[in-house]
């Protein structure tokens, strides 16, 4: 197979530009609102980074993930993929305003004296919680991210010009099972660190999986609504047949049942438990104005995708799979949503710079993903099982 036959079509580079440019447009008139209300700003800049940084680390663990089982799903979507988790040197520079300007708008329950002394924190989140063991942790975290993106991407490069690397494959499997483990743990602590700690009176052992599981679902959900996309066009037309939208059907369904598991069993144990040091995240958060952004979270994010999944029909029809993906995305921003802004206000009512920010940054964001995607053959061409991944046969 030539590269050249394999490379991305036209419109992605027309999309690239029109991704950059409203962007761009929205960025602009964010940061004009962020002058008026800072803190407004960063609330709303925090819940759209996290979206943004879930696509491309979710990206990262389904690449490892593909690895590790050698589906023949994933090398359809692989070299997305992997493009998508190239952004993660923006995803660095989009964290740099919050460290540099946000963390006060934040995080002022423990970075404020005055509000560490009405009301006190432990000894050990005293000394854990500071603004420089913030950073130091961040800079960690993306160090261990940056490490597995650059690995598996320069791997995969090698892979296409050597096709018969035995040595090659066999460290594409050893690094990804550890790989899978660090990328789990480094979110699970940068969960705690940049969500959980807008309320540091409150901790849960299971949070980080929760924010995990949900970053495999908006990951997933965007990959099959790529390559849907791309099997409009030459090369990928024809390629994509029903057989791999029904397996990666069913993985966005066991990554909206993992989610859901862990949701609900955070909420078990807490409400089981009924200690008023654990309560406090869902006091705010299912009574009120609230209570009606979680009734369409557990609705639309849960129940309505699970049934919709359960049916191998709906499965095999790329129209309806990229709808249900899609509307997935949105509703990880909704959960975002709840997750984060009842920590600074009672009001459930969104702001307009928490629609123009999820546009900002994820304008841009979909820009350089584009950039990448035209960088690399659209299939993993040195893969040895891409022939028969792509060859027409119905099980």
């Amino acid at each position: 197979m030539a590269v050249e036959e394999y490379l991305a079509p036209e419109s992605v580079s027309r999309f690239q530009a029109r991704a950059f440019g409203v962007g761009t447009a929205a960025l602009i008139l964010a940061i004009l609102g962020g002058l008026r209300s800072p803190a407004q700003f960063y609330q709303s800049y925090l819940m759209s980074y996290l979206l943004v940084l879930g696509l491309t680390l979710g990206s990262l663990g389904l690449v490892m993930l593909q690895h590790l089982t050698a589906g023949h799903w994933g090398i359809i979507i692989r070299r997305p993929a992997e493009s998508a988790t190239r952004t993660l040197p923006l995803i660095a520079i989009f964290f740099v305003p919050i460290a540099l300007f946000g963390m006060k708008y934040l995080y002022g329950e423990w970075l404020d004296p005055q509000a560490l002394k009405e009301h006190p924190l432990s000894g050990f989140q005293q000394h854990y919680l500071t603004h420089t063991g913030y950073l130091i942790r961040a800079v960690i975290y993306f160090a261990v991210w940056l490490a597995l993106m650059f690995i598996f991407n320069i791997w995969s490069k090698q892979q296409d010009v050597n096709q018969t690397d035995r040595i090659l494959r066999q460290r594409f499997k050893m690094l990804a099972g550890p790989g899978i483990i660090l990328y789990v743990l480094g979110m699970s602590f940068a969960a705690i660190d940049w969500v959980m700690s807008l309320s540091p009176h409150w901790a849960s052992t299971i949070y980080g999986f929760i924010v995990v599981g949900g970053q495999l679902i908006s990951s997933m959900s965007f990959l099959i609504a790529v390559v849907v996309l791309l099997a409009r066009y030459q090369p990928l037309a024809g390629v994509l047949q029903p057989r791999h939208l029904h397996d990666m059907g069913k993985l966005l369904l066991s990554f909206v049942m993992l989610w859901a598991y862990f949701d609900f069993s955070q909420l078990l144990i807490i409400w089981s438990g009924n200690l008023p040091a654990e309560i406090s995240f869902y006091r705010t958060r299912l009574y009120g104005e609230w209570a009606a952004v979680a009734v369409i979270v557990c609705v639309f994010h849960f129940f309505v995708p699970f049934f919709l999944l359960l049916s191998q029909d709906l499965k095999r029809r790329a129209q309806v799979l990229s709808k249900i993906a899609l509307w997935l995305i949105l509703m990880r921003l909704v959960d975002l949503f709840w997750m984060t802004r009842p920590e600074f206000t009672s009001s459930a009512v969104p702001s307009w710079l928490d629609f123009v920010l999820p546009i900002a940054l994820g304008g841009l964001w979909l820009s350089f993903f584009a950039f990448n995607l035209k960088r690399s053959p659209l299939l993993p061409l040195g893969d040895p099982q891409l022939a028969e991944a792509i060859e027409h046969h119905e099980h």
